[in-house]
């Protein structure tokens, strides 16, 4: 089982950015997919992208174009770099494998003037 921890989050103005950091406590090189989801306040969590290890990348419709995620397979971490931010983006983001494992905390994100 691999722990999770998730890092960067913090307030940001809508249109601004931020970059989301998840650690791992072992090797994810041969953790196929790694991905991202966001739970907003009072709705259930949803995905958000996926990276699998070779680097190909699929994203939600509501953040393609302005949200990147990355893999670092030597640094065991992935990231999330979220651009042109919306008060929509407002969430706890987690970052999991697929098939998903044990969750970590998250980190909080809001989008607000």
């Amino acid at each position: 089982q691999v722990q999770l921890v998730e890092s960067g989050g913090g307030l940001v103005q809508p249109g601004g950015s931020l970059r989301l950091s998840c650690a791992a406590s072992r090797s994810i090189f041969n953790i196929y997919i790694m991905a991202w989801y966001r739970q907003a306040p009072g709705k259930q969590r949803e995905w958000v992208a996926s990276i699998e290890r070779g680097g190909g990348t699929v994203y939600a419709d509501s953040v393609k174009g302005r949200f990147t995620i990355s893999r670092d397979n030597a640094k065991n971490t992935v990231y999330l770099q979220m651009n042109s931010l919306k008060p929509e983006d407002t969430g706890v983001y987690y970052c999991n494998q697929v098939p998903n494992d044990s969750w970590g905390q998250g980190t909080q994100v809001t989008v607000s003037s």
